[in-house]
């Protein structure tokens, strides 16, 4: 099978390319490589992928200029589409809302316009738990109403779910959306508190700690992550009519994947300070705009339907993230 992923230079896109390649699949990666951050870090995890696998093969093109996108793939064939690729960042959305509109909104929309004519079997795509919003109640479940978006990045992915279940009715194109939480590891992005703070605490640095240290993360290993993504590939939503994940009754499933363990941000420096040998000087800063104080993710539904179980405690993910940073930046 030849599987097509977009956002394949960013850090789960790399990962997931990374897990479909070993299994034997030809992974198709686009990504227009931008530089919302380090644009050698995603170039150095493209060339990871050319060095270990020959059934990869990199399309650099912005998904969101749907001429480009047609163009791009006018003579590709693919069984499957995991659709990673977007603008990142809650904070950055507050600055730069053009981007978000362009990338997450355009570009999902062109991504959904591809499965159709081509008749994909599935289309998983990533959406993500600051949908969630200004929600009280935890662990936050995928019935919960997420009206109330504190960011413009979390409206986009919510109205990403939403333009997604209409062509899940009109078009019956089955599809699979998972809000991610706090993902980390090795090859992470640099914009990330975790990366941040390791930066910070090798270079001798105070680290800067929003909410003032009051607040909590489903934080995520990547490993488990990639595992409930392809899980999901590989178990298209049925067009049955039964009610899933989320409340749809056509074959589009909603699933939130975390770790189902509400961290405290605390808990995390002291496992980045064990692991990097290193006190952080810590100034403590109120929260941001568009930041939730807590995050909990209930992962029943994907439990239930697919067997999804994360295996990875910060206790062991965080050292092994360290370990990567070290040797990536030769500390």
């Amino acid at each position: 099978m030849t599987i097509l992923v977009t956002g394949a230079a960013g850090f789960i896109g790399f990962h997931v390319s990374e897990r479909l390649l070993a299994r034997g699949e030809e992974v198709i990666g686009i990504d227009n490589v931008n530089d919302y951050y380090s644009v050698e870090l995603k170039r150095d995890r493209l060339a990871e992928l050319a060095r270990r696998h020959n059934g990869f093969r990199f399309i650099q093109v912005d998904f969101a200029g749907n001429d480009a996108l047609q163009e791009a793939v006018a003579g590709e064939r693919f069984d499957g589409i995991v659709h990673l690729g977007a603008q990142a960042g809650v904070r950055y959305s507050i600055e730069n809302p053009h981007a978000y509109v362009h990338s997450n909104l355009v570009g999902h929309l062109n991504m959904l316009e591809l499965a159709r004519h081509r008749q994909s079997p599935h289309l998983v795509y990533a959406s993500s738990s600051s949908v969630y919003g200004g929600n009280e109640i935890l662990p936050f479940r995928v019935e919960d109403r997420v009206d109330h978006p504190l960011s413009l990045y979390a409206a986009t992915k919510k109205a990403d779910e939403l333009i997604s279940e209409t062509y899940a009715h009109l078009y019956r194109l089955p599809q699979t959306g998972l809000r991610f939480f706090t993902v980390y590891g090795p090859w992470g992005r640099p914009d990330m508190a975790m990366w941040l703070f390791a930066k910070a605490i090798f270079a001798g640095e105070p680290i800067q700690v929003f909410g003032e240290g009051n607040m909590r993360r489903d934080f995520t290993y990547i490993d488990d992550i990639v595992t409930g993504i392809v899980a999901c590939l590989d178990n298209p939503p049925p067009d049955d009519g039964a009610e899933k994940a989320g409340g749809s009754k056509g074959p589009h499933r909603l699933y939130n994947i975390g770790n189902h363990r509400s961290e405290e941000l605390s808990r995390m420096i002291e496992l980045l300070e064990e692991a990097c040998g290193r006190k952080a000087e810590k100034r403590l800063m109120p929260m941001q705009p568009g930041d939730v104080r807590d995050t909990y993710a209930d992962i029943s539904a994907i439990q239930r339907d697919l067997g999804f179980e994360p295996k990875t405690r910060i206790e062991e993910g965080i050292p092994r993230f360290v370990d990567w940073y070290r040797r990536y930046h030769r500390l």
